[in-house]
């Protein structure tokens, strides 16, 4: 994990990478939970036997599953200590580039593509966030995270 004294310190590192997260492994009971707390039970997450005979060869997870991981992610990849507490604002373009077979392993990368002041002494940070797959030569989601420090 990278760390950042205060909110400031990010400032001058727009354009760069501030952190990558740890891996996660995305297995079958993850998608089963994300599944089950979504409603989203198609067969091609949830039923292996079907899925082997699917496009995919195998269950896959949820496109919105690997884009609820960035918290997760960003929780390993750096902190801000003088920061108490962080929102999130919202989410620019975000693509789904390949399929998360299950059993894969996946980390964040986060790169600093903004930073403003905003009340209360805190900062607006825009995040791209590109989310990799272990063994993959390209990245599996790629978004832009907006979230609120202070």
């Amino acid at each position: 994990m990278t760390s950042y004294e205060t909110l400031a310190d990010l400032k001058p590192l727009v354009g760069e990478v501030i952190g990558t997260s740890d891996w996660i492994l995305v297995d079958q009971q993850r998608i089963n939970m994300f599944a089950e707390c979504t409603g989203d039970t198609q067969w091609i997450h949830v039923d292996p036997e079907r899925a082997k005979s699917g496009p995919f060869g195998t269950p896959i997870a949820h496109g919105f599953l690997t884009l609820s991981l960035m918290s997760a992610f960003m929780g390993t990849a750096f902190d801000i200590r003088a920061s108490k507490m962080g929102v999130n604002y919202g989410l620019n373009k975000v693509r789904f580039i390949k399929p998360v077979p299950v059993n894969s392993r996946v980390r964040g990368h986060f790169k600093l593509v903004g930073w403003e002041p905003i009340d209360n002494g805190g900062a607006q940070l825009s995040i791209e966030v590109s989310m990799e797959m272990e063994g993959s030569d390209k990245p599996v989601c790629v978004a832009e995270s907006i979230t609120r420090r202070y």
